[in-house]
């Protein structure tokens, strides 16, 4: 027996993408089995059983292992990303314990990740089983990231300082303050694990981009010709924006509504608010 194990970072928007494409997985494959690790915050958030639960009865192929809880104070750190990211660190040997128990019934055929997850891609390695990413912003984000590590090798200023506009390869020149929060004050611990999820991921047997050709052409083709990665050989609410009474659609430009809105044909008016959104203002004009 073969298993794909899914490994997603906290929050019900990371598992809910995860399940998603573990359900896709099965439609194509479905001699497989997926496990998805499931990391328990040391804080109140809102409940996954009610979709665990679900997901379980309706699509017995998939299921969940809830890694040991690990005990950390919240008020201890300046940021909830902050605390995700050290507990996330910290699950390393949890992560290496649940994929060699695995192991020893089946075939681990590949382990895919969340780009937060990134520590995960050396316990994978140790134990031989490849390991992809599932990156569900777009091509032009995903070109930012990949990127990121050659930009801070060739600056000295943080990305709030800087004033200057990027040359990424494939997309648009995008101005510095525009890069994701966490990376654009270099001091920081944040940026240091975003610097190092950003080359993590190049050594990645793969990336799953959550994009098509039409759309980010450009992008693709720089981020497959290697041109990303100088150092590394490369490797819905739709039903709510489709009728015809919709003129416009109020976005603030995350890549779920970019598509949506793309897809359906609808223009857009942008409103920007954090993570990758601003960049996607630029990829997108």
């Amino acid at each position: 027996m073969e298993s794909i194990v899914l490994y997603p970072a906290p929050g019900m928007g990371h598992l809910i993408s995860m399940v998603e494409l573990g359900k896709l997985i099965l439609t194509h494959h479905p001699a497989f089995t997926i496990t998805i690790l499931l990391t328990t915050p040391p804080l109140s958030t809102n409940s996954t059983a009610p979709y665990i639960n679900h997901v379980s009865s309706t699509t017995p192929s998939i299921t969940f292992h809830h890694l040991p809880t690990i005990s950390l104070l919240p008020n201890s750190y300046p940021t909830l990303l902050a605390l995700i990211l050290d507990l996330l660190q910290l699950n390393n040997p949890n992560v290496h314990n649940v994929l060699q128990s695995i192991s020893h019934t089946c075939t681990i055929f590949a382990l895919i990740i969340d780009y937060f997850c990134s520590p995960a891609l050396a316990v994978a390695a140790n134990l031989n089983i490849p390991t992809y990413y599932f990156f569900t912003s777009g091509a032009g984000c995903l070109a930012c990231y990949l990127y990121f590590p050659t930009i801070h090798q060739n600056t000295t200023k943080s990305f709030k300082d800087l004033n200057a506009l990027l040359d990424i390869p494939g997309i648009p020149p995008i101005p510095s303050c525009d890069m994701a929060n966490p990376m654009l004050e270099r001091t920081t611990k944040v940026y240091e694990s975003f610097l190092y999820f950003s080359t993590e991921m190049g050594k990645s047997a793969g990336i799953i981009v959550n994009t098509f050709d039409s759309l980010e052409e450009r992008a693709v083709e720089a981020i497959l010709d290697g041109l990303c990665v100088p150092d590394v050989h490369s490797p819905p609410t739709e039903d709510n924006i489709k009728p015809m009474s919709v003129g416009g659609f109020v976005t603030h430009r995350g890549w779920n509504s970019v598509l949506e809105a793309d897809g359906a044909g609808v223009p857009m008016v942008e409103w920007p608010l954090y993570a990758e959104q601003k960049m996607n203002r630029v990829f997108l004009g």
